[in-house]
């Protein structure tokens, strides 16, 4: 057995694993897929039978990702992570979705000899990270309620994913860090154009959080062209956007066959307090 960076969501021990299941001390088993991911999501913490992004959302990140037009933002987050993780470090990929992050940021895990896990609330989307991730645990959990000891991270990573500043600061040891991405003021604004008669800008306050302190806040922002509707649509399905635009609007950007878009990130650093 292997001693797992999970602790066990029913007891909080600390658990093991091998090719199939993961086992804590007080006798708590959870089966290990053949994707290779574990269900560590109670059923008192579902709020449905399929709770998170559904197989159509999964679906359209995935094919979106695939082209490459956010690589400039996962080389962007394994360099901070380079910077950030001590060496034999933790680092947890909190909302991991299909592992597009993950993939690349376990890798930077495993050269300081460290170890990495992810998680995220959609089955659909873990199942996805689990076949392209085998340098991580990967566990179905919520980032409200993390299979996680206190104070046992080094690094972690928010990526458009719920924020559970509270949980993450019992998560991480005293001065870990987490790296935070939210998009830009710009982000996505053709396509929002496109959607709604009145766009708006994305609010640019940068928030402060108990228990931590800012360390520092990269940018980025490029432009890049997609070139068929399937990459536009698979954009927009994969975002926000999706649930919220009226009808019109998703007609209007459906009769496009190529479309410039703005990328912009705010990436920012924040240290947990040493005496929190």
């Amino acid at each position: 057995m292997i001693r797992s960076l999970f602790s066990c969501p029913l007891c909080g021990r600390a658990m093991e694993y091998d090719v199939h299941l993961y086992r804590c001390s007080n006798g708590h088993c959870f089966d290990i897929s053949r994707e290779g991911y574990v269900n560590l999501l109670p059923s008192n913490c579902r709020h449905s039978d399929t709770p998170g992004d559904d197989k159509e959302m999964v679906k359209a990140r995935t094919r979106f990702l695939s082209g490459g037009w956010y690589e400039p933002l996962r080389k962007e987050l394994c360099g901070l992570a380079e910077r950030y993780l001590m060496d034999t470090g933790v680092l947890i990929d909190a909302g991991c979705g299909e592992g597009y992050y993950t993939e690349t940021l376990s890798g930077v895990a495993a050269r300081k000899g460290g170890i990495a896990g992810g998680i995220d609330l959609s089955k659909a989307a873990v199942r996805k990270a689990a076949k392209r991730c085998h340098g991580a645990e990967i566990a179905v959990a919520s980032v409200y309620h993390m299979p996680l000891a206190d104070q046992s991270g080094d690094l972690l990573i928010d990526c458009f994913a719920p924020l559970a500043a509270e949980e993450f600061c019992r998560v991480l040891k005293p001065e870990g860090t987490f790296l935070y991405v939210v998009p830009g003021r710009k982000h996505l604004w053709e396509m929002k154009e496109i959607l709604y008669d009145r766009p708006y800008e994305n609010d640019q306050k940068t928030e402060e959080y108990d228990g931590f302190h800012l360390m520092e806040e990269a940018s980025l922002k490029y432009t890049y062209k997609l070139n068929c509707r399937e990459d536009i649509m698979a954009l927009f399905r994969m975002t926000p956007y999706a649930w919220k635009t009226p009808k019109v609007g998703m007609e209007r950007l459906s009769e496009y066959r190529a479309l410039d878009i703005t990328a912009e990130f705010r990436v920012f650093a924040f240290q947990r307090d040493a005496r929190q």
